[in-house]
């Protein structure tokens, strides 16, 4: 008898466990859920842009101060005209 229980209390369990999990997959993919993870992914590449763009504008301001040095443009060279 308490064998019969305890099966019967499992297979409860696990039926609940199989709908929640079969629920929360289903909320997915109705356009709410879409939209949802949609709005995170592209928040995140907004984010990734963004940090990209500042290491590419980091990258090009100094580049740009080791040509001038290297150029003499910076302003710490006297011009000689010959």
């Amino acid at each position: 008898m308490t064998r019969r229980i305890f099966y019967i209390a499992l297979g409860a369990t696990v039926g609940v466990l199989v709908v929640r999990k079969a629920s929360q997959a289903a909320a997915r993919f109705t356009p709410a859920g879409v939209q949802q993870s949609m709005t995170g992914a592209l928040g995140g590449l907004g984010e990734a842009i963004r940090d990209f763009g500042e290491c590419v504008r980091e990258g090009m301001a100094e580049r740009e101060d080791q040509l001038r040095t290297e150029l003499g443009l910076d302003g710490c060279h006297d011009v000689v005209d010959s």
